[in-house]
């Protein structure tokens, strides 16, 4: 397999030496766990007094990590990636509310990045996050199998029909749906509704796409579970493959309760798990579709090679990758530069609310072995060609 992902002229195209100045000190900071820690105390403490601190927050972290504050804020950012065949996944990134009013708010925003992503083919996917429809304890309780009251069943109705108009529009619309993977003791409930949009608006091809995240060792039998069911049923499955985001979270949570972690018990097992799950879906394409949503190259060089023993071509509607934007962009651009199809996730939203996804990407940085480096490498190698180009 050609060896692709070292092309950091291709990979940073777009920036201008500004830009790639700043995300060069930008991931000089995330490298540096103390700061993160020290920058996101500071950062929570002036936006809860107020502090006039968004503009400098849009001019640095957010301008790197987000595509906007609104979905038209986004587009200069969606039609420039295009240009270089890189397409985009609008991802509405307001988290942690609580309150319906804000569930009402997220449907409708998701709604209409599906109306907007419908008219627009830079644009073929959608992406919510289930705790943005309905609050987590829901989910956790039903994971639990406990019993919900009066009230809460009427509010989990609420959360399902909120599920079923998005997924319906998305159907109408032809457009893709990828909805997110949360931790794992919410995560029960929010598979089975989404096995159930996929059984109603997955008939004819994989509209709706569950997310399974691979750290943890239980996902590829779960996996092969869900092929089954369709299999027997008649529909297709999608799914975002992810390593996970939640790792710290997980093990924690493990200890404190006294119960076995879920997560696989090293990087190495949580690799092979996560290729095992691309071999396995692209032995069974004919009734899935792949998104790999993945920053790791050895595991992208892994299924560009599935893809060419299988006489799969590099366009082939039933596989994507993806990553997100402002990380990776070796992948991203040379992937899409060679003919694959190659989606950025770009959050959008209001600076402050927004907040809460950009510290998780800080902290996620900050402690996953290799990645910050790797973009510091990357960009450094590319300022170091720039120079040499104008000499």
């Amino acid at each position: 397999m050609n060896r692709i992902f070292d092309n950091t002229q291709i990979a940073f195209a777009l920036k201008t030496k500004s830009q790639l100045e700043r995300a060069y000190l930008l991931f000089k900071m995330i490298g540096n766990q103390k700061l993160v820690s020290i920058g996101t105390t500071l950062t929570n403490f002036a936006l809860k007094l107020h502090l006039p601190v968004e503009g400098l927050i849009r001019a640095t972290v957010f301008d790197h990590f987000c595509g906007g504050v609104n979905e038209q804020d986004c587009l200069k950012v969606v039609d420039e990636m295009f240009t270089k065949g890189v397409s985009s996944v609008l991802d509405y990134s307001v988290e942690g509310k609580e309150e319906e009013v804000q569930f009402d708010a997220t449907l409708a925003m998701t709604l209409k990045t599906i109306e907007f992503a419908s008219q627009n083919k830079a644009i073929p996917f959608a992406v919510f996050k289930p705790t943005g429809l309905g609050r987590f304890y829901l989910y956790e309780k039903l994971g639990e199998k406990k019993p919900l009251t009066s009230s809460e069943n009427s509010e989990w109705s609420r959360v399902v029909d909120r599920f079923d108009r998005i997924c319906k529009s998305a159907h109408d619309k032809n457009v893709l749906l990828l909805i997110d993977g949360e931790e794992s003791w919410m995560q029960d409930a929010a598979d089975d509704l989404v096995i159930n949009m996929m059984q109603k608006y997955n008939k004819q091809k994989a509209i709706i796409s569950n997310t399974l995240q691979m750290y943890r060792w239980d996902r590829l039998d779960y996996l092969k579970k869900i092929h089954q069911k369709a299999s027997e049923e008649n529909f297709f499955v999608g799914m975002k493959i992810v390593r996970g985001a939640y790792m710290e979270k997980e093990n924690k949570r493990a200890l404190e309760k006294g119960y076995p972690s879920p997560i696989c018990e090293s990087k190495e097992a949580t690799d092979k798990n996560y290729n095992e799950a691309l071999s396995y879906m692209m032995q069974h394409l004919d009734k899935m579709m792949i998104f790999a949503g993945t920053h790791n190259e050895e595991s992208s060089y892994l299924l560009m090679d599935l893809m060419q023993k299988n006489s799969i071509s590099k366009n082939d509607s039933r596989i994507w990758f993806g990553q997100l934007y402002g990380m990776s962009d070796n992948i991203s651009y040379n992937l899409a530069a060679n003919g694959f199809n190659n989606a950025k996730y770009l959050p959008f939203g209001p600076v402050r609310d927004v907040m809460p996804y950009l510290i998780r990407r800080a902290q996620e940085n900050t402690s996953v072995a290799g990645q910050t480096s790797r973009e510091l490498y990357m960009l450094n190698k590319e300022r170091e060609r720039r120079k040499k180009s104008i000499n």
